[in-house]
């Protein structure tokens, strides 16, 4: 699949529920695999304006979309059946909230439309090939934790404000959506 038709298969849905009342098609249904709790108040912000870029193409839960939510999955077994029973459902796309997440779906489907947002480490995990053409059922949007975009990063920063000698990178290590969850050795 290529990375304009993952992306299209989110993006693009302003023009299903067109499509649907024409042809009488059934709603979509996304999965969305979450490794912050329900409660969590980012976990909260990123569905909230999931729900709101969905609602203003046309999208409404009930209506023409179904979501189907995974929260709380910290535990890698859990994550794996919680990827396996999103699968399962042949959804027509999942989204991956986090990089364990992430991990979890590429290893239960090769097929279905993979979209990862907040992810970190993506190229040195061994995900995506690049973030240009991340590979197969995969595409989405990274955080700055891929590690390949920080001379490019640097180099604009520089740009920006020529005087600089030095840059800090402060992540924070043990992030339910982050890879940087092991102790430093």
């Amino acid at each position: 699949m290529r990375r304009r038709e993952a992306i299209a298969v989110l993006a693009g849905m302003s023009a299903w529920p067109f499509a649907a009342r024409a042809q009488g098609e059934r709603a979509r249904l996304v999965g969305w695999l979450l490794t912050l709790s329900e409660d969590h108040p980012e976990g909260q912000a990123r569905i909230k304006a999931f729900r709101e870029g969905l609602a203003a193409s046309g999208w409404t839960e009930g209506r023409n979309l179904h979501i189907e939510y995974r929260w709380g999955a910290t535990d890698a077994a859990r994550r794996r059946d919680y990827a396996t029973e999103l699968v399962r459902r042949k959804p027509d796309a999942v989204v991956a909230g986090g990089s364990a997440s992430l991990v979890a779906l590429l290893q239960a489907s090769s097929t279905v439309p993979v979209v990862f947002v907040a992810t970190a480490g993506n190229i040195e995990q061994g995900l995506i090939t690049n973030v240009a053409r991340p590979r197969g059922n995969a595409t989405g949007f990274t955080l700055f934790g891929d590690f390949s975009l920080a001379g490019k990063l640097l180099g604009i920063l520089k740009e920006m404000a020529p005087r600089i000698a030095r840059v800090v990178l402060m992540m924070q290590r043990g992030h339910p959506t982050s890879l940087c969850t092991r102790p430093r050795t």
